[in-house]
């Protein structure tokens, strides 16, 4: 069987047909989306970190707010959770997006740095697009369920793990974490 030479001219239409399934694949993302609100996932990758800039550059803010601020602005349809926000806000402040300093006790400070708001300016229209999508979250969601109790259970989650990645635990702590999960659901079903 003699070899084929392909020419720039096939090579073209093979990594035209490539560029055309994956626009496709993104227009399908961002466009109509499935799921159980009609809106599917609400953020693609690199959308949250967007928002999250957005949100410094109104104003600075710390991470719980930030997470607050997202659950207000789709109406409880979504809850970020700090597994994903802080590696965010420090994946920001590593580009020199954001600067953060000393806040109340603990918590530190993000704010937006010129370089933060020439990316965010550079990424205006996508980032028009992320909260007109927001709004419409909040729109359909405005009633649904509480963010608080999202985040709190998105809290404990997080918890859970980075406790449980610390090291095997004794007979003794098996038993306090147990017990005050135990506690925590006699108090939701009290409620």
């Amino acid at each position: 069987m003699p070899h084929r030479h392909h020419s720039r001219h096939d090579h073209d239409r093979r990594h035209a047909r490539h560029e055309h399934s994956h626009d496709h694949e993104r227009s399908s993302r961002h466009g109509h989306r499935g799921g159980r609100s009609g809106l599917g996932r609400l953020f693609a990758h690199g959308d949250l970190r967007l928002v999250i800039l957005h949100l410094i550059a109104e104003k600075p803010r710390h991470g719980y707010e930030i997470i607050k601020a997202i659950e207000d602005h789709v109406g409880g349809a979504y809850s970020p959770s700090p597994g994903v926000v802080y590696p965010t806000l420090t994946m920001l402040e590593e580009l020199g997006h954001v600067t953060i300093s000393a806040g109340d006790g603990a918590k530190k400070l993000h704010a937006i740095t010129p370089e933060g708001q020439a990316y965010l300016a550079a990424y205006r229209p996508t980032v028009d697009a992320l909260l007109a999508r927001m709004q419409e979250a909040h729109r359909i969601h405005g009633g649904g369920t509480a963010p608080q109790v999202l985040r709190a259970i998105e809290n404990l989650k997080l918890a859970l793990r980075l406790r449980l990645a610390r090291g095997p635990l004794t007979d003794a702590q098996i038993n306090a974490v147990a017990a005050a999960i135990d506690a925590a659901a006699t108090a939701v079903e009290r409620s």
